[in-house]
């Protein structure tokens, strides 16, 4: 269940799965007007929801958190329908905050987002990830040979144009400091044809695209990733074992990012560069010097493998399915 507006417009379609649609609006970090009508719009979609309970005669409801979820948990809620939450980030958002008290149980990736709900509730379990992602174990760089390095780089699924800018801002220099490097970098729909005419531009050899459908393949490439700090990514890269250099966005509600990104930083498993520090130089001598150092590339790679939780779905499953009173 969600909007139109929203990724899963495009990603749940493309993987096969049906998005029902519901009217909901953002609210955090809005102006006045639109503030405004996302109030307006809870009573239609709090409507919509508890018709969507009663056709497709629902047992479960699980909330990720957002402006599209807390509508659907009061329904759930109101119609006696079992109902669990899932908070990825280190810090909680507040529509997760909002509805626990009407959650049975509260999922968490981070134990530090514990302190935000009622400690009976809580489970900390990790993120649910694919199974495509734990399909490989993380394949570690060659620890003697630092050629023929790939570099990953995107900017969550709509792509980051500041990451994108500071990129090409270093690309000489990178493209001088690593000449055998190739990268991957995704770009986001808006910025595709500068990015690719750039690289083509210099003849580096780079696959430049909109949106990376399959993650698990591209990351198992990969030896070092230039990235955002979303829940997700962070489950994704260390459930890979990967490296990487977190750019957190710094206009993230509550700074989550930024959170997500130092716990992996603590772990060893990453490194965090703030947006206000970012340029291309400075990225490129982060890169170079990580690359070009093979015991700190699989250092960090061991780091960000010991970080992983590979039965976060499995866990999730059976504490719902004892809340529904049956047997897994």
């Amino acid at each position: 269940m969600g909007t139109a507006r929203g990724i899963e417009s495009r990603v749940l379609a493309h993987e096969g799965f049906e998005l029902v649609l519901i009217t909901a609006k953002p609210v955090m970090g809005k102006g006045l007007l639109d503030v405004l009508r996302g109030v307006l719009s809870v009573p239609i979609g709090l409507w919509q929801s508890l018709k969507i309970l009663q056709q497709r005669q629902a047992n479960l409801v699980i909330g990720v958190g957002g402006y599209t979820s807390p509508t659907m948990l009061v329904a759930a809620a109101l119609k006696g329908v079992a109902r669990v939450i899932l908070e990825p980030n280190a810090y909680p958002g507040l529509a997760n905050k909002a509805v626990a008290p009407l959650a049975q149980r509260i999922f968490l990736a981070f134990e530090s987002a514990g302190t935000s709900f009622d400690k009976q509730k809580v489970r900390v379990v990790g993120t649910p990830i694919r199974q495509e992602f734990l399909a490989q174990s993380s394949k570690h760089s060659d620890s003697t040979q630092p050629k023929g390095r790939h570099l990953l780089i995107f900017g969550g699924s709509q792509g980051a144009k500041a990451i994108n800018s500071t990129v090409l801002e270093g690309l000489a220099l990178l493209s001088e400091r690593q000449p055998e490097l190739t990268i991957t970098h995704q770009t986001g729909e808006a910025d595709l044809e500068r990015v690719t005419a750039a690289y083509r531009a210099r003849s580096i050899p780079a696959k430049v695209v909109p949106f990376l459908y399959d993650m698990p393949a591209v990351l198992r490439t990969a030896d070092l990733v230039v990235a955002r700090a979303g829940a997700m990514t962070i489950a994704e890269l260390t459930a890979c074992g990967k490296a990487a250099l977190l750019i957190p966005l710094p206009t993230a509600i509550y700074d989550h990012q930024m959170k997500n990104a130092r716990a992996m930083e603590a772990a060893g498993g990453a490194i965090v560069l703030p947006q206000a520090e970012l340029s291309g130089m400075k990225l490129v001598e982060m890169i170079v010097a990580i690359l070009s150092n093979p015991a700190r590339l699989s250092a960090m790679q061991s780091k960000s493998l010991e970080m992983r939780r590979i039965d976060a779905g499995e866990v999730i499953i059976n504490e719902c399915y004892a809340l529904d009173g049956s047997t897994a």
